[in-house]
């Protein structure tokens, strides 16, 4: 995958690479062809942009054999498949990173996140590939939590050609056409590729690897938007006592400027501690626990990746204990007697340190703590068709709303897109 000196562009055969990767990856098909290729001489390898566009650079084509050139096409769609430059931007955003560095190690991250299962069963591992055991890390994480183990340095020397647009880590080039380009691909159009993907991972789940089976479950049951949810109890503890107290170099501080020779740590805004109280009850069926458990996913994913910061407290008719959050999938899920969600919010309430948020995924059918807690709540409600369903003893019983003290979510469970 190094950069090589530029010539004429041979489609025929970068073509032909990609329909070896369609065939190597048939789920995969769909959003290959919806890339619209551009020549350019600009980029080392390939990249694309965040409007499905792909950069080819003729020297690379002509030095690469056909069976690495499947595995590059596969390698790219799949940072725009799986939201890379969206991802990228928010990281930047809430941990304060800026400059090309820094999107480097997006990229990097990125890369890793794909990289570790993404080749062999009939598709060739590109040259100069980077995966997680380059850099000594464990396979199977997300770019979010690959960008906090390493930094820019001895083990990344070989990488800094790395460069796959803006698709990757967010960062427009100068090379890209942009948004008002042509042969993008509108908001609606990305979607229904990542659906019909999806669709196509769904429908043959054993032949695609865990972590392509992960995005398509939460491309047809897209979580709830947590970062706005949350974003009030975010402000909330950014203010609180104690928050201003973790310091970070990733951002110097403005006061450095008038100590000259000093670099200065910045402070850093901590994300808020989230207690995730989930109704177990007989009532609640197997699809909506895995609903909940892509919710706990997305709220880690909305607290910075700091899985350290969430707690999942199974709860039906008790609670007796909070886990700390390792994998949304390791978390069990017990239960199937009566709901009493007061036990679950008592049981949040008593982890130490406290909780700033408690989010509550039920299915309504519970009482309801008498007086506020301490911290903000979000309830997410799983959806209910019939009153009937409430309770099969009696039809025309209806459950208590939500308290007003609580802000409401409807967890959906039809189809969607990311």
């Amino acid at each position: 995958m190094m950069p090589d000196a530029p010539g004429t562009l041979d489609l025929d055969k970068l073509f032909a690479a990609r329909l070896q990767a369609a065939r190597a990856r048939p789920y995969l098909a769909t959003a290959l062809f919806a890339l619209h290729t551009v020549e350019s001489r600009m980029v080392p390898t390939m990249a694309v942009d965040r409007h499905w566009r792909c950069y080819v650079s003729p020297g690379f084509v002509a030095r690469t054999p056909v069976e690495e050139l499947a595995g590059v096409w596969v390698h790219e769609v799949s940072h725009l498949l799986r939201d890379h430059h969206g991802r990228s931007d928010r990281v930047a955003k809430e941990r304060g990173l800026t400059g090309p560095g820094e999107r480097l190690r997006m990229n990097i991250a990125a890369d890793c996140e794909i990289n570790d299962d993404a080749f062999g069963d009939g598709l060739v591992r590109p040259d100069g590939a980077v995966d997680p055991a380059l850099l000594g890390l464990p396979e199977g994480e997300l770019m979010e939590d690959y960008l906090r183990q390493f930094g820019l340095g001895p083990r990344t020397q070989s990488m800094t050609w790395l460069d796959c647009g803006s698709g990757a880590d967010g960062l427009a080039r100068e090379w890209e056409r942009g948004p008002d380009g042509a042969h993008g691909l509108s908001d609606q159009e990305r979607d229904a590729v990542r659906f019909r993907v999806a669709q196509g991972i769904t429908a043959r789940p054993g032949s695609a690897p865990q972590g392509w089976r992960r995005w398509a479950e939460e491309a047809f049951h897209p979580p709830q938007p947590w970062r706005e949810l949350l974003g009030a109890a975010v402000r909330s503890a950014a203010s609180a006592a104690g928050a201003g107290e973790d310091y970070t170099y990733g951002r110097p501080s403005r006061r450095s400027a008038g100590v000259p020779g000093a670099v200065l740590p910045s402070l850093r805004r901590v994300p808020p501690r989230v207690a995730v109280v989930i109704d177990t009850s007989g009532s609640v069926s197997d699809a909506e626990l895995g609903s909940a458990l892509l919710e706990v996913a997305a709220i880690s994913r909305a607290v910075g990746g700091r899985r350290d910061l969430v707690t999942v407290v199974p709860c039906d008719a008790a609670a007796e204990f909070a886990h700390s959050l390792c994998r949304a999938e390791g978390i069990p899920l017990m239960g199937g007697g009566g709901t009493d969600l007061r036990t679950g919010f008592a049981t949040a309430l008593r982890t130490q340190p406290r909780p700033d948020v408690v989010v509550a995924l039920t299915d309504g059918q519970t009482p309801w703590p008498d007086r506020r807690p301490p911290c903000r709540t979000v309830v997410g409600l799983f959806p209910r068709q019939t009153r009937a369903t409430w309770d099969e003893d009696d039809p025309d019983y209806v459950p208590n709303a939500p308290p007003a003290w609580a802000r409401v979510t409807h967890i959906g469970s039809g189809p969607g897109a990311r």
